[in-house]
C-alpha cells in the first residue's frame, strides 16, 4: 500500500508536459484545483475529466501507474462518501435504522469523491513530470515578488521541494521497517484503538530516527559542498518561457472558461439534450 503512493515521485518520459516550464505546471495545477471547487455541476466535472484525460495522454505516464496513488486514499474516499450520504438533509431515498440517505446526499457524495480523485491525480501529474530541481526553480520564480518584503523565497522553495522529494523515500522506509517488525511478530492490526496506537511505537520510533538521520546527512552534504542559496546564486538552466508554454497557458484558460460556462448553462444544455433526444 505504501509503495502505491505516487505523490513526490518522478516518471522519466519524453513528452510535451515534461518539457513545459515548471511555472506553467505549478500554475496550471493550482488553477485546476481551484476549478474543482468552482465547478458544482455534472457538466463541469465532465469538462474537468476530459481536460484531465487530455493532459494524462500528453504526459505519456501510464494511467495504471498514475492510478496507483489512488489506493492510498480509498479509506478517505469511503469516509467522505458515507458522511455525505447519511448527514446531508434533503429528499429521503432510503432509511437505514435511524439514518436516512437523501437524494442531495447521493449527489454531494459522488461529486466530492470525484473532486478528491481528480485533485490527487492532477497533483500527481505535476510531480510525475517535474524533477525536484525544476520544482525548486519554478517555486522560487513564482514567489519572486515576495523578495521585496524580505521573504526568504529561495529557502521556502527549497524546503517545499525537499519535503516533496522525501515523501516516497519515507514511504519506502516505513514499508521496510514495518516488514522488519512484522518478522519480529509485531502486531499492528488486532486489538482496540489504544492497543493499535501502542503497537505503532516500534514503527514510529525507528522511522523518526531514520528521518532525522537523513535530514542531518543532507544538511552535512550541502554544507560540505558550500551550498549557499540566495540572491547571487546562478542557475545552470535558467527558466525562460517558450512558445509551448504560452500555448499551455491558453489551453488552461480555455478550460476554465468552458468549465465555468458549462456549469452556468447546465440547465439549458440538459433541456437541449432532452429536446434533441425526444425529437430523435
Amino acid at each position: 500500500m505504501l509503495r502505491d503512493i505516487t505523490l513526490g515521485q518522478y516518471y522519466q518520459a519524453d513528452s510535451v508536459i515534461h518539457r513545459l516550464d515548471p511555472r506553467v505546471k505549478l500554475g496550471g495545477t493550482i488553477l485546476f484545483i481551484i476549478s474543482l471547487f468552482l465547478f458544482d455541476s455534472v457538466i463541469g466535472y465532465l469538462v474537468a475529466a476530459v481536460f484531465l484525460a487530455f493532459v494524462i495522454n500528453l504526459s505519456k505516464v501510464p494511467f495504471r501507474f498514475m492510478i496507483k496513488g489512488m489506493k492510498a486514499i480509498v479509506f478517505l474516499l469511503m469516509i467522505t462518501v458515507v458522511f455525505n450520504l447519511f448527514l446531508t438533509p434533503g429528499e429521503p431515498l432510503v432509511a437505514v435504522w435511524k439514518l436516512t440517505i437523501t437524494k442531495e446526499g447521493v449527489r454531494l457524495a459522488i461529486l466530492l469523491a470525484i473532486r478528491l480523485s481528480f485533485l490527487i491525480i492532477g497533483s500527481s501529474i505535476m510531480t510525475l513530470t517535474t524533477t525536484p530541481n525544476q520544482l525548486t526553480d519554478g517555486l522560487e520564480k513564482m514567489l519572486g515578488p515576495l523578495k521585496k518584503i524580505k521573504a526568504p523565497v529561495h529557502e521556502i522553495a527549497m524546503m517545499m521541494s525537499i519535503a516533496l522529494r522525501f515523501i516516497p523515500i519515507l514511504m519506502e522506509e516505513t514499508d521496510k521497517i514495518m516488514k522488519a517488525q512484522l518478522a519480529r511478530c509485531a502486531d499492528f492490526e488486532s486489538g482496540n484503538l489504544i492497543k493499535r496506537a501502542k503497537g505503532l511505537v516500534p514503527l514510529l520510533v525507528p522511522l523518526f530516527i531514520s528521518a532525522f538521520r537523513r535530514a542531518n546527512d543532507l544538511a552535512m552534504a550541502m554544507e560540505a559542498r558550500c551550498y549557499r542559496g540566495g540572491e547571487y546564486r546562478t542557475k545552470m538552466k535558467p527558466l525562460r518561457y517558450a512558445r509551448r508554454d504560452l500555448i499551455a497557458y491558453g489551453i488552461i484558460l480555455c478550460y476554465l472558461a468552458v468549465g465555468i460556462a458549462a456549469g452556468h448553462y447546465e440547465s439549458v444544455l440538459l433541456s437541449f439534450i432532452g429536446i434533441t433526444g425526444g425529437a430523435i
